[in-house]
Parts: structure tokens; sequence; C-alpha cells
């Protein structure tokens, strides 16, 4: 599908790259940054603020789209379409849906997970932010592995992290976990059929650490990018490491955290836990390890508008001192996955762009690949009037 790609001139207002800091003017033509040609229109950003799109590395809100009640999926391609709307209107261009692949079963099902992959690729031409897949694998699911490569593969999904939810302490001391019916009815299973499936795959413990190293060495071979999820101790990132999930997400602990930082591997931290003050599991702070310069990355994880607001509230406000808090959401993250075409606001860059207004920190666009994605307010009014 071709989209109208627009000529612009920006001038005046605050132009923020993250590296370079404010710059005098930026210009976008046929979807990238640079030159434009002599028809181009000149926007007039004062009062505004322009900054590369946010790159959200992990996010699971897509969820409430796609099936906001049980059983009240229909249309996955309309879901996609009211996330787009979403990330478009919170400033995200590019977003990672962190998807399960796990025995939880429901949303986090590997049903569920081919038929997100099948509908991304179909919606991909009409979509405007560029969505990808994070595959969450539930590490015991050992019988799955040949299965979850071939899927990687045929789907062109470059990233993996490894998660287990398995409560092992209640299971091995014969103890019913925690919301067994609740889990047990999104799954789609009786209680005891679910709890049954849980004793089977811990009895299978001991199987796993061999036949994860083999799953992630194959996965390196192909050159699928690695991450481990909530690693509790500098133990957990070394057993990590080892498997080659250099990516530290959501470290539960400070010590985690310095581990990961000093082996030069890059940390994700939630943006709703910078928001909130503290995690709402208890974990470690996201405010106290950035204030330690423990953060490559802020991610939406289960809310999108919180990865602007965590900027803004880093940052104190739409200043200058903005670019250095936006690194975390737009620049490093692109760097993490390897996409050299974004996150900053460098010649033959993708136009994804992102305008806030400057009193209200609100977004007012957003540009992806030189297209509207979101428009609204004052600024709507002056680029369209």
């Amino acid at each position: 599908m071709t989209r109208p790609m627009l000529e612009l001139v920006f001038e005046n207002g605050l132009i923020l790259d993250p590296v370079e800091g404010p710059l005098p003017g930026l210009a976008m033509a046929g979807g990238r940054l640079g030159a434009p040609g002599p028809a181009a229109r000149r926007v007039d950003l004062e009062g505004f603020v322009l900054l590369p799109g946010i790159v959200d590395l992990h996010g699971d809100g897509f969820e409430r789209h796609l099936a906001p009640r049980r059983g009240a999926l229909r249309s996955m391609a309309d879901g996609l379409r009211a996330l787009d709307a979403e990330l478009a209107a919170t400033g995200i261009t590019t977003a990672v849906l962190a998807q399960f692949w796990s025995w939880e079963g429901g949303l986090r099902a590997p049903e569920f997970a081919r038929a997100l992959a099948a509908a991304l690729r179909d919606m991909a031409p009409v979509l405007r932010t560029q969505m990808r897949m994070q595959l969450r694998l539930e590490t015991h699911l050992v019988d799955d592995y040949a299965e979850v490569q071939a899927f990687l593969r045929a789907e062109g999904i470059g990233y993996v992290v490894f998660n287990d939810h398995l409560p092992h302490r209640r299971l091995a001391e014969g103890r019913r976990p925690p919301r067994l019916t609740g889990q047990a009815l999104k799954s789609g299973r009786n209680p005891e059929a679910h709890l049954a499936l849980m004793q089977g795959l811990h009895a299978r413990r001991a199987e796993v650490p061999a036949r994860l190293a083999e799953l992630a060495a194959a996965l390196r071979a192909e050159g699928v990018l690695l991450g481990s999820h909530d690693d509790r101790s500098a133990e957990a990132r070394a057993q990590a490491r080892a498997l080659g999930a250099t990516i530290a997400e959501f470290p539960e602990t400070a010590e985690a955290a310095r581990a990961a930082r000093a082996a030069d591997e890059p940390v994700i931290l939630g943006a709703p836990n910078v928001m909130r003050g503290a995690s709402h599991a208890g974990n470690a702070s996201a405010r106290d390890l950035i204030a330690e310069g423990l953060c490559d990355a802020l991610v939406s994880d289960y809310h999108y508008p919180s990865v602007r607001a965590a900027a803004l509230l880093l940052a104190g406000g739409t200043g200058p001192e903005l670019a250095q808090a936006w690194r975390m959401v737009s620049t490093r993250p692109a760097e993490i996955l390897g996409l050299r075409d974004r996150g900053r606001l460098v010649a033959g860059a993708r136009a994804d762009l992102t305008v806030l207004e400057a009193a209200t920190g609100q977004v007012a666009a957003s540009f992806a690949g030189g297209t509207v994605s979101f428009l609204a307010g004052a600024f709507a009014d002056r680029l369209l009037g």
C-alpha cells in the first residue's frame, strides 16, 4: 500500500536530538530525514518540541485491544488497528509486542502467538506504527523447542526472551499455586488439569538447562537476539549470560542490574515503575536504578503512555534536558535492537518523529516513515491550515 510521504521543513520551537541536543532545524522527504525538495512545506514549531519517535522494546498492553474480555476476541485486525491508534497517540513509532509462548494458555498460548504473527504479517501494509514481535518463551516447555525454532524462522522473529513462571517452590512442597482457578479458566482447562500440567513441567526441570543451552546456541547461530526476564541475582544474570541472553529485562534487584552493567549488557526497565516511584511487585525501584546509571531503555511494559511520561518526569519537563532522558526511550532501544535507521535526528534516518506540546508535554503529532500517524490540537490546525 503506497502512502503519501510528506515533504516538510520544521523551524523554530525546540528540535532535540538525544545525542547532539538542540538542532536549528529539520527536514524530511521521501520518508527520511534530510534535504527537502523545492516544494517542501515549512512548519512553524513554536510552542512545540520535536524528538525522534519512541522505540518501545517491550509492551504487552496490546492484549487489551485484541481480547478485552475472555472470549471477546472477534477480529484481530480490528484490535491491531486500535492498537496502532493508541501507539501513535502516545508517541510510539516502533513497538515490540511481548507475546508469550507459554503453558499458561489463553492469550499466552502458542496458538495465540501464531495468530498474532499471522495478523501482524497481514496487517503490516495498513498499520502506521512498525510493530514487531518478541517471543517470551517459557523455558520448561522443552518439547516445544523445535516447534518454536521453526516458528521464529518462518515468521522472521528475531528477539526471544526466556521466562520461567512456574511456581516451583509451591509445586515442590505439594501446595496449590495461588490464583490457580482463575488461571485455569483463562487457559480453558479445569483447575486440576492445569495443576497437573504445571506439576508435569516442574518434574522435568532437570532437563531444562542442557536443552535450553542447545536451543539458545541454535538461535544465536541464526542471529536471534536473546534476553532474560526478572533476574533476581548476579548468579541468575550469569546463568542467562552463559546462554547468550545478554539483555536483562526488568532485573528485580540492584545486584542483578549491577551485574548486567558490569558485563556491559543492556538493562531494560519499566516506565510504569518510574511513574509509580516503585515496583508494583516490591522489586527494585526503577528511579533508584536510573539514578545509579543502571538503565539503558525504558519500556511500556503494560501501559503505553508511561514511556513518554517517564521521560518527561526524569527530565523535569520539555526543556533541553529532555534530550538525555529521551535516549532511554528512543536512541538506546533502537541500538539494542540493531535498528540503525531510527532513534536519532540525522540525515538518512527514517522520518519517525514525535511532537510534544511544550506547555503540557502531551503528544501533538507522530510521524512514522514520513507519514502522519497521529495529529491533534493546535499542531493539527497549524499543519493542516
